[in-house]
Parts: structure tokens; C-alpha cells; sequence
């Protein structure tokens, strides 16, 4: 079974090329290929499959030729993945399967559209679609304390707080608190003016993350609705790296890196031993 390994901004996945529709992938071999010291090690597991060959999007192949089958380290689904895609899309492009343009990835959150630029050294950009805002008062808890949080959803949730300092979120070796309570991705969020965030994260399925794209979507409207403006451009660090996010007001855009570290090929036995079925 061959294999990738890729990072946006540290965020970094195993891409699993699935060209023919044929792997099985269960919670249980998502996390041992996860698992930084038994398996690959990795924040999610990006599948590469065609749009065709999966029964839940089929539909949608006729506007998008793959479909991201997006799996978190702890073994479950997740709609979208802002980092991901970028990794994703620049795989294919590495491969020769996509080249310089638009390419159109159907995801669990819809179709999304990625443009490629002509060197795998450019940075990526994805019409991420518009964000969702629901009138819902979230209170985060932490080890130092508790903040009021706003719900932002990018495909998937996200609940922002902002800080003075990112060192109020604590070590977030465990799951901040939400009430009311739901499973969400969490962004402590510094907003330094002039269009300049600074973020950490801790991501439902994955703990804390060097990088969150979804999340940095999220922290950029929600710094856009604390201003009371709908639209903007924000600079936004992340430990691993910097993303760009554009809000027009009626969709999100969101640019950074995508690298291909290395790929490879599972050991048979290992894969089999894993759980890993075709």
C-alpha cells in the first residue's frame, strides 16, 4: 500500500492514494497509521479517491473529480479540513493528476475550489464557501480560566476566544470545556490589529495541532463580526507556520503552503496486522 506524508503549516496528514475505490479504512487502522510511534504519525488521514467510486458523494461527480475522505487521528469523519485540502490538492498536482488552475474537490461539506499555481514551491488557495454563524452563547473552560467563545462553522465547527496572550489557553493536552456542551475545534485567538491574528488550537479528534485552516477561517470572521465589519483580509500565525484569509462577505478564501515531505510503501504484514483491507 503506498503512502504520503504532507504538511500545511505543520498540520500534517497521511495521504492514502485510493485510485481504484477499493480500501477499507476503519477507526482502528486510522489511528494505528496515525500513532506517531507505532504507526506514520500523523494530525488526520487524507484518502485520494474518485468522486465516482464512493457511494456518499457519487452525486457530486460530475462538478469534482476527487473526494477527500478526510479521517482524524482518532479515527473519526470530519466534514472538511482547510489544511488538508491544500495537501490533498498539491498531491495531485505532484502526481500530475491535477495541474496550474481551478480543481474541484468534493468534500463532506460540498464541493470546494482549489487553485493551483504553476510551482509546487506557491502557496494554495481555497474557496473554503461561506461560513455559518449560529446564534448559540458557547462558554470555553480551561486550565486557567473560562471565556466566552463564538461558534463559527467552516464545514465543521469552531468555537473562538479571544485572549490577550496564547499562553492563556494552558498546555491543551486535553479538550477545553464547551458549554453547551458539543464536540467542536477551539481557537485561542490574539487579535493584534491591522489585519494580524495570532492562534493556537485544539482540534476535535486530533488534541492540539500546529495548524488548523478551518480554524484560522473561523478566527478571521470572528474577528470580522467583533469589529462589526462582514468582510476583511487577515494575516494569521499559527505555531506552524502563516495562512492568509480573505472574507468577501459572501465566501471564505483561504491561502498558505502545502508540502509533500516524502511517500513510501507500508510493510504488507504491518498493513495487514493494522487493519487495513482492499
Amino acid at each position: 500500500m503506498r503512502f504520503a506524508i504532507g504538511h500545511g503549516t505543520g498540520n500534517d496528514f497521511v495521504v492514502l492514494p485510493d485510485l481504484d475505490g477499493a480500501l477499507t479504512l476503519s477507526p482502528s487502522s486510522v489511528r494505528t497509521l496515525c500513532d506517531r510511534r507505532r504507526g506514520i504519525g500523523g494530525d488526520g488521514v487524507l484518502r485520494v479517491v474518485p468522486t465516482a467510486k464512493v457511494d456518499e458523494v457519487a452525486h457530486l461527480a460530475h462538478q469534482a473529480d476527487w473526494f477527500m475522505d478526510y479521517h482524524n487521528a482518532d479515527g473519526t469523519i470530519a466534514e472538511m479540513c482547510g489544511n488538508g485540502i491544500r495537501v490533498y490538492a498539491r498531491w495531485l498536482q505532484r502526481c500530475g493528476l491535477a495541474g496550474e488552475g481551478t480543481v474541484n474537490v468534493a468534500t463532506r461539506d460540498g464541493i470546494k475550489y482549489v487553485t493551483l499555481p504553476a510551482s509546487v514551491d506557491d502557496d494554495i488557495t481555497v474557496d473554503m464557501g461561506p461560513p455559518r454563524i449560529p446564534e448559540m452563547a458557547r462558554r470555553v473552560a480551561v486550565e486557567s480560566g473560562q471565556y466566552d467563545g463564538v461558534e463559527i462553522w467552516m464545514g465543521n465547527p469552531h468555537v473562538v476566544v479571544f485572549v490577550d496572550g496564547l499562553d492563556a489557553a494552558g498546555p491543551l493536552t486535553v479538550a477545553p470545556d464547551v458549554e453547551p456542551r458539543f464536540q467542536t475545534n477551539v481557537e485561542f485567538v490574539v487579535d493584534g490589529g491591522d489585519g494580524h491574528l495570532a492562534m493556537r488550537v485544539h482540534e476535535r479528534g486530533s488534541g492540539e495541532t500546529q495548524s488548523c485552516g478551518t480554524g484560522a477561517c473561523a478566527a478571521a470572521v470572528a474577528t470580522a463580526l467583533r469589529h462589526d465589519t462582514s468582510s476583511g483580509r487577515w494575516t494569521v500565525d499559527v505555531p506552524g507556520g502563516r495562512l492568509h484569509v480573505e472574507w468577501t462577505g459572501d465566501t471564505v478564501y483561504l491561502s498558505g503552503p502545502a508540502v509533500i515531505v516524502a511517500d513510501g510503501e507500508l510493510d504488507p504484514s504491518w498493513a495487514l496486522q493494522a487493519g487495513f483491507g482492499s
